[in-house]
């Protein structure tokens, strides 16, 4: 169904939530992390799974350089910068 030219089962797909079983152990290790970087669970095993998925594109990479990457891709968009 495509309606203001938009494909709204796409829309579904990418939106949906899916039910995944974690070990507890995991789940606790995350409430931890969550609760001093002010994230929600959820939102902290994306986050996770988001360093995994990088580091074992870019193995070469150390994980401080992978995080300032992810900091820096979250900061708002100046511009470049004009010497004057």
């Amino acid at each position: 169904m495509e309606r203001y030219g938009l494909n709204w089962n796409l829309i579904k797909e990418i939106a949906m939530s899916v039910n995944v079983k974690l070990s507890d152990s995991l789940v606790d290790q995350a409430k931890r992390y969550a609760i001093i970087q002010h994230r929600s669970l959820p939102k902290q095993i994306e986050y996770w799974s988001q360093i995994g998925k990088i580091a074992e594109e870019n193995p070469d990479l150390p994980y401080a350089m992978i995080r300032d990457i992810l900091i820096a891709d979250q900061e708002e968009v100046i511009g470049e910068y004009e010497f004057s």
